[in-house]
């Protein structure tokens, strides 16, 4: 690891291909803007020294080989530089400092998105989650919330754009690694990063990334699937030639203004296809596939009909996803037909502009039109990204989806974890008490206390996205009043608030039944002292135990500094290892306590 500072002298780029790499630039980017991405790479080349990724591949090489597929995609030149700077908090001290007095804040925040993707990946075990049963309702829901945490816990969008062109890169690379590697990250990668690939639109990476897991999961159905296209290629070929010219014939003879290609075949999508229709590899329909890109929607149907009426439609096989876009706004007509030779025939049609997003997805929307943030190019991306990144809803109008993207993106929910790394998705402002609920309804009730990243919190703190929540708990508890009182905080969720009033109502229903009482529930909860220095008085004994309004059954200290005892006018301090500590309320401590820590003090009073 280097000691990173502002005054870090750095060498120039010695690598022959990446300076090669570097100089080709010029045709995307601006001088400006290469020079960026070239400093980036200077930085990189000297933390990176001697370090390779775990593919065996040079770190270095695997940081460049990442930054080049966001080329592809065309991403700015920001994204680039942070794909070559992604792996320097492993290699160098103060990388935030460095990051941002050498390139800024956005470069910086990037690279800092994707250091927590990282570490909600090592916590969370991946590799776990994906050997789950995913026709198991609740483990598909676990390995679906994951999804939306990575999503949900970065501002920036591009900082998942990068991730999924680094995983790609992993895979490209993955063939020197160790077997049980292979397979450990080939999970991963088809289980979290081609689905998230897939619902940003992005199936340029989507199909790579399926393909290249099968490879390793699946080997021997792989290169069983692929020997039957290879051994079919040159007679498939030249049929889809045969298909072009009559088509580029006929599309003329319309006045149709199109390009006609053969279409490339992905074998996991073949697969998938042969399992879900139970098909042999010689009945899928589209093994023999051609693409129609026009100018217009309108040239979409007039091409269809040249199509039709060229060939016998399959009647069952046509989607119409330009008049119903698919939920990730994929839009493109498929039909199937007996072609020549009496041959199955799957064609797709769509605009040039259909096709833009349907290779790269959002990243086809990053760039903004010279380089001016206020403008209509930016109110479609942000149109577009709401409406893919909000799966479950309906999409709303322009003008609303630029005021919540201006207020906070992605933040309806918070995702949490578990301290066995599952995941639990909440509403935002969800309390530790909505989380036990939301994990167990006898969780919640007995809810007595909750640490959050391993400190103790109030039990109406907000969790944020990836933090580690555990709940401290009583063996036999009861729910307090105060928790649905909303004024206090203390709930956020619907089904909570309702859990604990179903629980009064029961109680409630049991004192008639039964015609005497059941024994009351204090809304304060009590939490006994370790050590306490008794008031001496001839008339009563003094109370032994403090009430802490919200939060019992903790460990609970009376401050050195001070030293209550009763009556002294008293106030509870929640430490981030050590429990409660209990002061006097004219504690200088207290008194000089910063104002972001006031949140940790609660109400306190002595029992009597």
């Amino acid at each position: 690891m280097i000691h990173g500072s502002s005054a870090l002298q750095i060498p120039a780029v010695s690598d022959q291909e990446t300076e090669a790499w570097i100089m080709s630039l010029s045709n995307t980017f601006s001088a400006t803007e290469v020079e960026v991405i070239k400093q980036a790479c200077q930085l990189a080349s000297l933390a990176y020294d001697g370090h390779k990724e775990r593919t065996e591949l040079p770190l270095m090489q695997h940081a460049t080989a990442t930054a080049a597929i966001l080329v592809s995609l065309h991403l700015d030149a920001e994204a680039v530089a942070a794909a070559i700077l992604y792996a320097t908090p492993r290699h160098i001290d103060n990388w935030q400092e460095t990051l941002k007095a050498r390139f800024g804040d956005n470069i910086r925040n990037l690279v800092a998105g994707l250091m927590k993707i990282e570490q909600v990946q090592t916590f969370s075990d991946f590799e776990k989650l994906n050997q789950l049963d995913k026709s198991n309702s609740d483990q598909s829901h676990q390995i679906e919330s994951l999804r939306k945490m990575l999503l949900a816990m970065v501002q920036d969008i591009r900082v998942v754009l990068i991730k999924l062109a680094e995983r790609t890169q992993t895979l490209r690379s993955l063939s020197k690694a160790s077997a049980h590697l292979q397979q450990k990250v080939a999970r991963e990668i088809q289980g979290v990063y081609a689905p998230l690939a897939n619902r940003l639109g992005v199936w340029q990476l989507k199909w790579e990334m399926e393909d290249l897991s099968l490879r390793f999961l699946e080997p021997v159905l792989y290169k069983e699937v692929a020997k039957s296209l290879d051994a079919r290629r040159l007679d498939r070929e030249q049929y889809i030639q045969q298909v072009e010219q009559v088509l580029k014939e006929r599309l003329s003879a319309e006045n149709i203004k199109a390009d006609v290609a053969g279409r490339p075949k992905h074998i996991y999508s073949i697969i998938n296809k042969m399992r879900r229709k139970h098909l042999t590899f010689e009945q899928l329909f589209d093994v023999h596939a051609v693409r129609i890109l026009v100018n217009t929607v309108e040239g979409c149907y007039s091409a269809l009909s040249v199509v039709q009426a060229l060939w016998q439609p399959i009647a069952s096989e046509f989607d119409d996803y330009i008049a119903k876009p698919k939920s990730n706004n994929y839009r493109s007509l498929h039909t199937a037909v007996n072609g020549p030779k009496d041959l199955a025939l799957e064609v797709q049609i769509r605009t040039h502009e259909m096709h833009a997003y349907s290779e790269l997805g959002v990243a086809a929307h990053w760039r903004y039109k010279d380089g001016s943030k206020d403008d209509a190019v930016l109110d479609e991306k942000i149109a577009l990204l709401r409406q893919i990144l909000t799966w479950e809803e309906e999409p709303k109008d322009s003008s609303d989806l630029l005021e919540q993207f201006n207020t906070e993106l992605f933040q309806e929910n918070v995702y949490v974890f578990t301290p066995q790394g599952n995941v639990v998705d909440l509403p935002k402002g969800a309390t530790p008490i909505d989380f036990a609920y939301a994990v167990h309804t006898d969780l919640g009730h007995r809810t007595r206390g909750a640490k959050v990243d391993g400190h103790i919190v109030p039990l109406n703190y907000q969790l944020q996205n990836a933090q580690h929540v555990e709940i401290l708990t009583n063996k036999i508890g009861a729910p307090s009043r105060d928790w649905i009182r909303a004024t206090l905080g203390y709930l956020k969720s619907a089904s909570a608030r309702a859990k604990v009033r179903h629980w009064f109502r029961r109680q409630t229903s049991e004192e008639r039944s039964t015609g005497r009482p059941q024994e009351a529930v204090n809304p304060k909860l009590t939490a006994k002292p370790q050590q306490h220095v008794p008031h001496k008085t001839p008339l009563y004994a003094p109370p032994t135990e403090v009430i802490l309004e919200g939060v019992g059954n903790l460990q609970t200290n009376m401050a050195k500094c001070c030293k209550p005892v009763f009556p002294d006018a008293i106030t509870a301090y929640v430490t981030r290892d050590r429990g409660v500590t209990v002061h006097k309320q004219d504690c200088r401590f207290i008194e000089r306590l910063e104002s972001e820590r006031h949140d940790r003090l609660f109400s306190a009073e002595w029992c009597q």
